[in-house]
């Protein structure tokens, strides 16, 4: 018998199959539930995690390689473990609507066993760190009476366990995040990948390239501007890097720029596509739903601490540009915009004001998505090679549904910490422990709580880093009187910065190899030019103003505004030690300090600092101006 009609490839072949199927069946089931009809929530929970089990052991497969008759037997356990258990879940709560029922100890045998999978599961996909955050969770209820101090709590039998984390509709496995994905982030996943398979990627770096075509930093300008544009696509920093990277990292290293700084450059543009309105991925998606905002006041609320994390971003590549004295150069023909780019580019603007209409008419979020993938799939036919492949189409949609499976397993692991922690209420006590830490300022509340999210989020894809550190610091943010929002959006651009924060950068490590420089010299790069994302929180919190929806007034909103421009400005190049000439150490403290300071909100503070900062500028430009006029 050869290897390819082996019991082993032909089994493995049935679980590509079977996945695809379920990716199908998935997706369907999203453009159903997304702008046609609703769905009993019960039969949804069950069915996408059903569906997801099946996509997940199949991705794990793939990702393994090889695979031998004792993986398969693992597996075929898996899956049949993992429907025993969901089936449970639908029996359980169908039971609880038609008659009075509690939970009872044979029930909790497969919910244990749930439970399990899934963990396993997220290991295979999404490493060890979600894997022990859900590890966590489950262990904690069974054995944390035991542990002193805070915490310790009441104790929970595995009956108690079973219910808290799995036969919950409000918190737990199936619990109420578990809903907001189902019914508003899977939609908007198969509209990012189907907005980037049907060719408006390729559009989007051309016009980026463009636009900045007159800028020092050339390319590495295009990367940020493509980056901040491709995320409202991929909403993954990861995909996003993969995206664009493989086109503008070598056309960064070929402008002048060294290979650490091509892929840190990169690697920070792109972690920043998640915060960028319109789309932002689905970490702003879920906080809406958590906050009650409404997703049109997300994107508000977004849009101005966003363009100043691209602003710094930009200032920092012009001072490199300086530094190593690239000027502009000519924009090659292979960069021009053809008659086709612009026909394309209705792909890409077409579907994101559809968004944009459909929630300022009122509509749902999720039914924005529906029409806008609706309205994607009808304008992709204007493209040559969507017509001459019409197959991408289905690729796209198979693997949107895919990446929209494996979050799913993602999502199972923060609901098992989201019902251990309301459950044993250890948030409300670390809340209260941060607090005593903190004394009466809250700056350094804040800076508690930033290296708290840093660290939970580390090494972890945006939403579930956003959702633990959001479940375990939110409410100690809040007691500082932050509000709501500000809360959210402060954690969750700690969520996003957390890619960036060595030694786990993730986003780093996956744009070093294809500027084939050092992973953790690019990690430290993408640090450096990326700290403008860990002082943007602090300035909201401060200056709640700049968000607009909250507290706005237009005069200390264009005061703030300037005030920020500036203090990036002074804060670049105090990392770069250079602005038109190389800074001495002094003058780098200095303008340190005075960007700092320039952000204070006592005027007796800022005030002076401005005029200091104002001053170093000057006596820079013209203590530059003499090696300018040598070098013309």
């Amino acid at each position: 018998m050869t290897d390819a009609a082996s019991p082993a490839s032909v089994t493995t072949r049935l679980f590509g199959l079977a996945a695809t199927v379920a990716c199908l069946a998935l997706g369907l089931i999203t453009l159903y539930s997304s702008g046609i009809g609703l769905i009993d929530p019960k039969l949804h929970r069950a069915a996408g995690f059903g569906l997801a089990l099946i996509v997940a052991v199949a991705v794990s497969q793939k990702r393994r390689g090889g695979t031998t008759p004792l993986h398969l037997a693992i597996d075929v356990v898996l899956v049949l473990a993992g429907l025993w258990s969901i089936w449970s879940f639908f029996y359980v709560q169908t039971e609880m609507e038609t008659a009075l029922y509690d939970v009872t100890n044979r029930d909790a045998w497969p919910a244990l066993a749930g439970l399990v999978v899934f963990l396993e599961l997220c290991r295979r996909l999404w490493g060890w760190g979600l894997f022990g955050v859900g590890t966590f969770g489950v262990v904690y209820l069974l054995f944390g009476q035991d542990l002193p101090g805070i915490l310790a709590h009441s104790g929970f039998s595995l009956k108690e366990v079973a219910e808290a984390l799995w036969y919950n509709t409000n918190k737990g496995v199936f619990g109420s995040i578990t809903n907001i994905v189902l019914s508003t982030v899977f939609i908007f996943i198969i509209f990012g990948v189907l907005l980037e398979g049907t060719g408006a990627g390729d559009t989007l770096l051309k016009f980026a390239f463009l636009a900045t075509r007159r800028t020092r930093g050339g390319p590495a300008h295009a990367a940020i501007l493509a980056s901040s544009m491709f995320g409202t696509m991929s909403g993954s920093t990861v995909a996003n890097i993969v995206g664009t990277g493989t086109f503008t990292i070598p056309m960064i290293k070929k402008r002048g720029f060294s290979p650490t700084f091509a892929a840190g450059i990169e690697a920070t543009a792109s972690s920043g596509g998640q915060i960028m309105p319109p789309i932002m991925g689905a970490a702003a998606l879920v906080m809406a739903d958590l906050t009650g905002v409404g997703y049109l006041n997300i994107i508000v609320a977004a849009l101005l601490p966003a363009l100043f994390y691209y602003f710094s971003l930009f200032a920092a590549v012009t001072v490199e540009a300086r530094r190593q004295g690239i000027d502009v150069q000519e924009m090659t023909v292979d960069d021009q915009i053809t008659r086709t780019d612009l026909i394309n580019s209705v792909l890409f603007v077409g579907p994101i004001l559809v968004v944009v209409g459909s929630l300022l008419a009122g509509l749902s979020t999720s039914a924005a998505g529906f029409y806008a993938v609706v309205v994607l799939l009808v304008l992709s036919t204007i493209n040559p090679e969507v017509r001459a492949d019409p197959i991408r189409i289905w690729r796209s949609f198979l693997k949107g549904a895919e990446s929209g499976a494996t979050l799913l397993i993602a999502i199972a692991a923060i609901g098992i910490l989201v019902g251990s922690l309301d459950s044993t209420g250890l948030g409300l006590k670390l809340a209260n422990v941060i607090a005593a830490i903190r004394g009466e300022s809250l700056f350094s509340a804040l800076l508690v709580a930033m290296v708290g999210a840093l660290v939970l989020g580390m090494g972890m894809p945006t939403l579930p880093a956003y959702l633990i550190i959001i479940l375990v610091m939110g409410p100690a943010i809040q007691q500082l009187g932050v509000s709501m929002l500000t809360a959210h959006m402060f954690v969750f651009y700690y969520g996003v910065a957390s890619s960036l924060t060595p030694p786990v950068a993730i986003a780093a490590y996956a744009a070093a190899p294809i500027a084939q420089a050092n992973p953790l010299m690019t990690a430290f790069m993408s640090f450096r030019l990326g700290m403008a994302k860990f002082i943007i929180p602090f300035i909201f919190a401060f200056y709640p103003t700049i968000l607009i929806i909250e507290e706005f007034s237009l005069l200390p909103f264009l005061w703030i505004v300037a005030r920020t421009c500036f203090c990036i400005w002074l804060f670049s190049s105090a990392l770069s030690g250079f602005d038109r000439r190389k800074l001495t150490v002094p003058e780098i403290v200095v303008r340190f300090a005075a960007a700092f300071t320039c952000l204070a909100t006592d005027p007796m503070i800022h005030l002076p600092a401005i005029a200091v900062g104002l001053a170093l500028i000057a006596f820079d430009a013209r203590a530059g101006r003499p090696k300018a006029e040598a070098s013309q």
